[in-house]
């Protein structure tokens, strides 16, 4: 196993402890806690705050493809991570002092939250794609065998750091309020600046191609192939995260209208909305090697599992996840007491479609990238993410009338995301059948130096 994985994997937890922590009580912040710059209630509708929240979103999956490019032609990912992380620090620094009495007055609120929002943005969005094409630097040809493995592993750390910070940061805002909220995450970005600054000895540290080598890289026909035909793939896959990343949003706003007093046994109590966010990453962490060692083998026995078909399985299931949701808003709106454990059974059936697409989708995309590209094609994946996004806020804009309604209110809402993952998922089929599927991996000649490319 290369000697910088354990740095990298203790900065991804870290880093998405922070990310996910900000990012999961959004929603309630700015429906319950925004004020003006008097102190006033500035609170925003739920159709509002989507569409904030939606385009935050976007906007982070959009900038990995800007520090894609600035890594590969300029910078280098080591390096290209290590000053966007600062970047990412300064955001969470202005969502902090967005509720520090003194300095939250030089601006308005809704400035502080743009500002720091915006920076975020920027700062995870410039080193996602540099993270986990990193990972995929550290291996060759002798222990190209273990990729599949790590990539579980980094994965894990994902969730593991997201499902404690979805547990904590909700219960803080609730007891402490939005600036110790806001403050322990951009600590845990500090630490993850840091552990990953500690690694810089260890790292196989691919150089950037320069703009020469990376155009003709781009614009050869290798290149051109690899980006037109996951290109294609991606569109589909932006589907999923149209439904996925709503669990921070019209899922959480569910969350609020429902009974969500449980017994877990060991705990018992009410949930907070933002809480049922953590079900997300603790069952991730359980079916990575669940989907691995037993589901995968089995289907196996009886058909090929290749990437696309695990995809497309995904896009179907993410449907079901919504209908459930869908009948559960019905039962609120004709105004019986719906148990969160509906929700429950929305997010289990949800991550399931997150193992099948995401984690494939982050594998599949490295292997089918060359060697130059590694960081902007995971800069492609990741817009995906973002074209998800933007469709979300689009249409919760266009929903919202004059008078104060909203079209596509209540389980039509849930059922309009079932019928477009649908149709999605059909058109897929016919695409992946037409799809050819490549091989790239780095040629290493020492520990320390990736030298070339094989195919």
């Amino acid at each position: 196993m290369p000697k910088g994985i354990p740095y990298i994997i203790g900065n991804e937890a870290a880093e998405r402890f922070s990310f996910y922590g900000m990012k999961g009580i959004l929603l309630i912040f700015m429906t319950k806690y925004l004020m003006d710059g008097d102190g006033n209630t500035a609170y925003m509708t739920g159709e509002q705050a989507k569409v904030w929240y939606h385009n935050f979103v976007s906007a982070a999956y959009f900038f990995p493809i800007i520090g894609a490019l600035i890594s590969d032609i300029f910078w280098g990912k080591y390096k290209t991570i290590i000053l966007l992380s600062i970047v990412y620090c300064a955001g969470h620094l202005a969502l902090f002092l967005m509720d520090v009495p003194g300095i939250n007055e030089l601006m308005e609120p809704k400035m502080w939250l743009a500002l720091g929002l915006g920076l975020i943005a920027v700062g995870t969005g410039g080193i996602k794609p540099c993270v986990s094409a990193h990972v995929g630097d550290q291996f060759g040809e002798t222990n190209k065998t273990l990729i599949e493995r790590v990539f579980g592993w980094f994965y894990f750390s994902i969730n593991f750091g997201s499902a404690i910070s979805l547990a904590l940061i909700p219960w803080l805002l609730d007891v402490a309020g939005p600036a110790v909220a806001f403050g322990v995450p951009g600590l845990a970005m500090l630490i993850a600046t840091w552990a990953f600054w500690l690694g810089r000895t260890k790292f196989t540290a691919v150089p950037a191609a320069g703009w020469q080598t990376y155009k003709s890289e781009l614009l050869s026909k290798k290149g051109l192939k690899a980006i037109g035909g996951l290109g294609v793939i991606y569109c589909f896959i932006a589907m999923f995260w149209a439904l996925f990343d709503q669990t921070g949003s019209s899922w959480i706003l569910q969350a609020d209208k429902m009974d969500r007093m449980v017994n877990l046994g060991v705990w018992s109590g009410e949930l907070l909305p933002s809480q049922i966010q953590a079900l997300n990453p603790v069952l991730i962490m359980i079916f990575i090697p669940l989907f691995s060692y037993v589901i995968y083998p089995f289907v196996g026995k009886f058909c090929k599992v290749t990437p696309l078909r695990k995809i497309g399985a995904g896009l179907f299931i993410s449907g079901i996840s919504f209908a459930i949701c869908a009948v559960a808003e019905q039962w609120i709106q004709d105004g019986e007491n719906v148990s969160i454990l509906w929700q429950g059974l929305a997010y289990a059936i949800l991550t399931g479609a997150e193992v099948l697409v995401s984690i494939t989708a982050l594998e599949f995309s490295y292997t089918q990238a060359p060697n130059s590209m590694k960081s902007f094609i995971m800069g492609l994946f990741l817009l995906s993410v973002s074209l998800g996004n933007v469709f979300v806020s689009i249409v919760n804009s266009v929903i919202q009338n004059d008078d104060g309604t909203v079209a596509l209110a209540g389980a039509s809402y849930f059922w309009f995301f079932v019928a477009v993952v649908g149709v999605t998922g059909v058109l897929f089929i016919f695409v992946a059948k037409r799809y050819k599927e490549e091989l790239y991996l780095q040629v290493h000649t020492t520990d320390e130096e990736a030298a070339s490319e094989i195919h």
